[in-house]
Formats: C-alpha cells, sequence, structure tokens
C-alpha cells in the first residue's frame, strides 16, 4: 500500500492494487471528541455486554466446529486494511467459497445473499439481532472503527466500488452502525447503500452520530433487513 499527496490536498492511496483517491477530514477538533466519546462509550458496551458475548461464544462453539471468533480483512479508514473481528455464523472455510458465490451474485456492488447456506442455525439468530457484531467493539476501542460511519467493505467490495465516491467515503472511520444500517439494512439497494454512506460522511456531526446511535437499538430489535 502507498500514499503520495497532489497539489490540492487529496491522498492517493493503494489498496488491494486499487488506486484511490481520498480528501482528508479537516474536522480535528471535533473528530478528536467523536474518538474520545467512542473509546467511552465501546468500553461500556463491552462491559455491559460481556455476559451476552460470553453466552453467544459459546452457542457457536457447541453447535459448530471451528473458532467462535472470525477474523476477516475490511478496508477501512484511508483504505487501509485491518482485521476485524465477528462472532462467526458461517460454517468453518466458508471464506473459501466467497469468490465463487460473489461470482453468481454478479452485478452487485457489496457481496452479502439473502439466503447464504453458509450461515449456521445459530448464526442466524446471531445476524438477526447484530449479537455476530458485538466483537467490532473491540476494533472501535483499538481505533480500527467507530461506533458511527460508513459500512467497511469486503476487499472485493471495493473492486467494485464506483471510483467518483471513493474520494469522500474513506475520509472517515468505518463504523459499527451508520444511516444504512438504522434505515432498513440489506433491505436498502446498494445504490441507496452508498448514498446513505457519503450522505453521512458529507453532514457528519456529532449530533448526527447520536442520533444514528439513538436510532440504532430500534433497528437492531426489529430485525428488518437482516440476513
Amino acid at each position: 500500500m502507498s500514499m503520495s499527496p497532489n497539489d490540492t490536498g487529496v491522498f492517493h492511496w493503494e489498496a488491494a492494487g486499487i488506486p484511490v483517491a481520498v480528501r482528508p477530514a479537516l474536522r480535528w477538533p471535533a473528530l478528536a471528541l467523536k474518538r474520545v466519546l467512542d473509546v467511552i462509550l465501546a468500553m461500556t458496551l463491552l462491559g455491559a455486554t460481556a455476559p451476552v458475548l460470553l453466552l453467544a461464544v459459546l452457542m457457536v462453539r457447541l453447535t459448530s466446529r471451528g473458532p467462535a471468533i472470525f477474523v476477516h480483512d475490511r478496508i477501512g479508514y484511508r483504505c487501509r486494511r485491518f482485521s476485524m473481528y465477528k462472532l462467526r455464523t458461517m460454517v468453518q472455510g466458508a471464506e473459501r467459497e466467497e469468490a465463487r458465490l460473489a461470482a453468481a451474485n454478479g452485478g452487485r456492488i457489496f457481496f452479502k445473499l439473502d439466503d447464504d447456506p453458509r450461515v449456521t442455525r445459530v448464526g442466524r439468530l446471531l445476524r438477526r439481532f447484530s449479537l455476530d457484531e458485538l466483537p467490532q467493539l473491540w476494533n472501535v476501542v483499538r481505533g480500527d472503527m467507530s461506533l458511527v460511519g460508513p459500512r467497511p467493505l469486503l476487499v472485493s467490495d471495493l473492486r467494485n466500488f464506483p471510483l467518483y465516491r471513493q474520494q469522500r467515503r474513506f475520509a472517515m472511520k468505518p463504523g459499527l452502525t451508520g444511516l444504512w444500517q438504522v434505515s432498513g439494512r440489506s433491505l436498502l439497494s446498494d445504490r441507496e447503500r452508498i448514498r446513505l454512506d457519503d450522505d453521512y460522511v458529507r453532514r457528519w456531526s456529532l449530533r448526527l452520530d447520536l442520533a444514528i446511535l439513538g436510532r440504532t437499538p430500534a433497528a437492531v430489535l426489529s430485525g428488518r433487513g437482516a440476513t
């Protein structure tokens, strides 16, 4: 991965062999406060949800072979690759089928199957209420992610992502939740997801983050758009 600035202040990155132009965010005082809130809230949530997380880990281990925590590469801030943590919701080795299924799901930017055959019975329950994403709170503490932001992309998603949308989207850290997660999740089209993530970065404020966080519990409990 390489970086070089041009005369306009735009940084050009290489991620997964793909050139990406990213304009750095300029609102540093507010972003610094966002980071402080991220750490405080993520640590609080980790403590509060620890019993649920431990129970979910036990359910995964008892019902399918393989580790309970799944580590997967994602593309984040300024197109840096990072390891994202999730509870494993698929059969062991499911990632080896990703390229084949993505090819069969051609024409989509975001790789997501509505009825993925690799998802386990417990995995479907965890996904319905987004419990599989609880380990990402540790990504927030580490600084890989924020509580609110654009969704972290798969490397394969980046290859299909519109070039004209990259400059703004990757100027902020990816989020555990975001505008499209509280607006229908998988029920939204790829174009709607891209637009909502783009709108989030363009309109970003701490007030917007708090509004999205306030809508997240209802979106999660409804299970609407979960796959």
